[in-house]
């Protein structure tokens, strides 16, 4: 009998498992710099470059990028789960995080880059693994020199609102490699 924390198999079940695989992520890095954003999200898109790590841990999926808009989708699975059943607020935070971020950064000029300043989530409803894919939409709302601002949202298979979301985003020229 396997455990997990001491937690008996008997009384709960057989412990489940997931492996997270990725590549390594300098390589990407390094080509970020060198393209500009919009043309750095499609070749993720086409398989010209490999998906952040992120999207392997945490099972999202790039469907679309265009100026100023991207889409992803997180496909959820129990090891997303809160406590008390649901895909955890982190996982759709990251989620919303994630497509407003790359939202400005499809408007970005190459060796330019961006970070999260902050984040307000709505959450709207829960979700499951049966809420099927999560849809997410980011959008730019305003660009600037130093600081941009974007919106996403988030739904269900159903078209049903899970999340929204406002973000603030701090724009810098990414340091040259030594």
């Amino acid at each position: 009998m396997s455990t997990i924390e001491g937690v008996a198999d008997a009384e709960w079940g057989e412990v489940r498992s997931k492996i997270v695989e990725w590549h390594d992520p300098t390589g990407p890095a390094r080509r970020a710099r060198e393209l500009d954003g919009l043309t750095y999200l499609r070749a993720i898109l086409d398989g010209r470059v490999p998906a952040p790590p992120i999207a392997s841990l945490m099972n999202l999926r790039f469907l679309e990028a265009e100026p100023g808009r991207v889409v992803f989708a997180l496909d959820p699975d129990e090891s997303q789960y809160n406590p008390i059943g649901a895909i955890h607020g982190g996982a759709v935070c990251t989620l919303l995080d994630s497509v407003a971020g790359c939202a400005v950064h499809s408007t970005l000029p190459a060796g330019w880059g961006y970070t999260s300043v902050e984040i307000k989530v709505n959450y709207i409803r829960g979700a499951t693994r049966d809420s099927g894919a999560l849809t997410a939409t980011g959008v730019v709302k305003k660009s600037g020199r130093r600081i941009a601002f974007a919106e996403g949202e988030v739904t269900d298979s159903q078209g049903r609102l899970v999340a929204t979301a406002t973000s603030t985003l701090l724009v810098f020229e990414v340091p040259r490699e030594v």
